[in-house]
């Protein structure tokens, strides 16, 4: 705020909001965390949820709006009260509509508006150690599901039998109630996020098993595929080789790397040895904290992806991912001082039910 000489800052998306108050809420009506350059930050926000903001943030400075009155002029009535002229403001915020943002100029005048895209979101990409450690707990409760959902995959059971175990083992084992993953057929290279077919399973299907692991709001996640029957020899060596490709991009996730170039080992090398005939989609992105009412299931701050020129730092945590002809592999990894380091640690193959 004081590089950008910037009075007081908006906090608004659902996720940002969480973060940096403690305070979890719904777009239903507008709400705003109002942080000064010097000075206590206060939330304007919805006069029924007043006590629960209290119970839940680690400050208690709010602003009550009535149900019958106008958040926004509220809002720019405390920015007033506040002073300073320059307001800044994240552009891609889902919470600021272009009606609000459009009225909030009206009622104020004279401010100043600064566009700061993204800068909420990025102040969570170095982890704490605290943060760090709920990951690891997420992915320890992660690995443990996983391993409970392919031992009880077989003939007969339905994709959503096998959802609603993962639901159910993962709350029993402390996770947070949240987006479970997907759990479908695998076939090409484009299934990652297909619906689950309702019929019961038989041999010769394939499965492909995405699951997520949420604790205290901190999200691991893996991906594995699981055969009903003797292995294909070819998938079962796409799936060697896209595990190795892989393993090689972790190894090169060291503090100080090029994203692009951590990228292109795994990008490159899966088309290479024909595996893709193209590489689409991205191949790693940020992970960390999540909000219970979140706009987005995952957090694109940070990318692997041609002309990602960013470099990996120390605390930064990432969903690194990758399918190619029906197999799929992914894994939450640490960058640490020291290294990679992967969260989750189930087993890196292609599994077999006979």
């Amino acid at each position: 705020m004081r590089q950008r000489a910037v009075d007081v800052m908006l906090l608004d998306d659902s996720e940002i909001l969480a973060y940096f108050t403690g305070y979890e809420t719904s777009l239903n009506r507008y709400r705003a965390c109002l942080v000064p350059a010097d000075g206590p930050p206060v939330v304007v926000l919805r006069a029924l949820d007043a006590d629960p903001f209290r119970a839940q943030a680690w400050f208690d400075a709010c602003e009550p709006v009535a149900d019958s009155d106008d958040p926004v002029e509220k809002l720019a009535a405390v920015l007033t009260r506040l002073g300073g002229s320059a307001i800044g403001f994240d552009p891609g915020s889902h919470a600021l509509s272009v009606d609000a943002y459009e009225q909030l100029r009206q009622l104020l005048p004279g401010a100043r508006f600064v566009p700061m895209r993204g800068v909420p979101w990025e102040l969570r990409l170095i982890k704490s150690s605290a943060e760090i450690a709920l990951i690891r707990a997420a992915a320890g409760i992660l690995d443990r599901t996983m391993r409970e959902v392919i031992d009880a995959i077989a003939p007969g059971i339905t994709c959503r039998a096998l959802l609603a175990l993962a639901a159910r083992r993962l709350l029993e084992s402390g996770a947070d109630p949240a987006h479970l993953g997907y759990v479908a057929a695998a076939g090409g290279a484009n299934f990652l996020h297909m619906r689950p077919d309702e019929s019961p399973l038989e041999k010769g299907d394939v499965l492909h098993l995405e699951l997520v692991s949420r604790y205290e709001g901190y999200e691991a996640r893996v991906m594995r595929c699981v055969a009903l029957g003797a292995l294909e020899p070819a998938r079962q060596r796409a799936a060697e080789e896209l595990a190795a490709l892989q393993d090689r991009q972790i190894a090169a996730m060291k503090p100080g790397a090029v994203a692009s170039e951590v990228d292109a080992i795994l990008r490159q090398g899966a088309i290479a040895a024909g595996l893709r005939e193209d590489y689409a989609n991205i191949t790693g992105y940020t992970l960390g904290y999540y909000s219970r009412q979140p706009l987005r299931s995952s957090d694109f701050t940070r990318c692997f992806m041609p002309g990602a020129r960013w470099r990996l730092e120390p605390g930064m945590v990432f969903h690194m991912y990758t399918s190619a002809r029906g197999v799929s592999f992914s894994e939450t990894v640490l960058v640490a001082e020291a290294g990679p380091e992967r969260l989750t640690r189930i087993e890196r193959r292609l599994f077999s039910k006979a």
